[in-house]
């Protein structure tokens, strides 16, 4: 199948099917006329992409999951490995996020947010 029923059937603009063909993480067949041709083995491991990126992997992690994913003497730990990593990030961003969070609704709860000019957030900002 072309690029466009390759990305309607993957759930991906087309444009990032072209992008991971060009750092190597999907490799199309090519017809005689030098058209992308697609499998339904590409589709699934587009999907796997798609999945693997909507769960914030970065594209390296992704490399490594899809190259263990196609490892059938693969060992589970591995892939844990990589999906633990990325846990303990999103769990430090969260926590980060949770600070930003309350330091700016405590700022926000110290504005009067009325006519006068003195204003709390600023006098952080410029501290």
């Amino acid at each position: 199948m072309n690029i466009g029923e390759a990305a309607e059937q993957a759930g991906l603009p087309a444009k990032t099917i072209r992008y991971y063909e060009e750092i190597g993480l999907v490799a199309p067949d090519r017809s005689e006329n030098g058209y992308r041709d697609f499998s339904d083995t590409h589709i699934h491991k587009l999907k796997f992409l798609s999945r693997s990126r909507n769960l914030g992997f970065s594209i390296e992690d992704c490399r490594v999951l899809l190259s263990l994913y196609e490892d059938k003497n693969r060992a589970s730990g591995e892939v844990r490995d990589v999906a633990k990593e990325h846990l303990s990030a999103i769990e430090t961003k969260i926590a980060e996020l949770q600070s930003m969070h309350a330091t700016l609704s405590h700022l926000v709860h110290k504005c009067h947010g009325d006519d006068r000019p003195d204003c709390p957030i600023l006098d952080e900002l410029s501290a």
